[in-house]
């Protein structure tokens, strides 16, 4: 159980997806579709949902139509959407804050790129003192093997497999299929 203390809540975290990061992406239809799964039912549940959106000046352009989040998700105007310009979504931005005052021990992330801004927030949240759920199926890199990266289905799978096997004191860490996810 999460080492914070009175906060049993959870929440589903939802990073960068956005138009400009979700090109090319590996399965994006799938991603996409799972994570809208997964808003539903953290809506049904009354599970907190939070929106990520990374910006930099060099390719997400705050404002800009690539920086914007995917039309095709189901977002509430009373949804809270964090900034961010970092890879790990708690540095120098409200996540913290957002979950503290929901009362959240227990974070549950998707979204996109499993190797850069999902892996930072993963470790973020654990070394925060929160259960972190990585939702399997619900996370999706781009091509980087023209640079020496494994292709995106072996990042992805390993990304999963690390993390079902990721521990520290106090906290529990794991990788499940969206079927699987509970808002409890």
């Amino acid at each position: 159980m999460t080492i914070l203390p009175d906060r049993t809540a959870t929440a589903l975290v939802i990073v960068d997806v956005q138009n400009d990061v979700m090109v090319g992406v590996h399965e994006r239809e799938r991603v996409v579709e799972n994570i809208v799964r997964l808003v539903t039912r953290a809506r049904q549940t009354g599970t907190p949902v939070i929106w990520v959106q990374h910006s930099s000046e060099k390719e997400l352009a705050i404002g800009t139509e690539g920086w914007e989040l995917l039309e095709e998700l189901p977002m509430d105007p009373r949804d809270p959407i964090v900034h961010k310009k970092h890879g790990d979504a708690f540095e120098d931005t409200g996540l913290e804050a957002e979950l503290a005052a929901s009362g959240v021990g227990h974070v549950v992330i998707a979204g996109a790129h499993t190797d850069f801004c999902i892996r930072s927030t993963l470790h973020g949240a654990l070394v925060r003192g929160y259960d972190v759920t990585l939702v399997s199926d619900a996370h999706t890199a781009e091509d980087l093997t023209e640079w020496g990266a494994p292709p995106p289905a072996q990042v992805i799978a390993h990304t999963n497999m690390y993390w079902g096997n990721q521990t520290a004191p106090g906290r529990t860490a794991e990788a499940v299929v969206t079927e699987k996810v509970t808002f409890d």
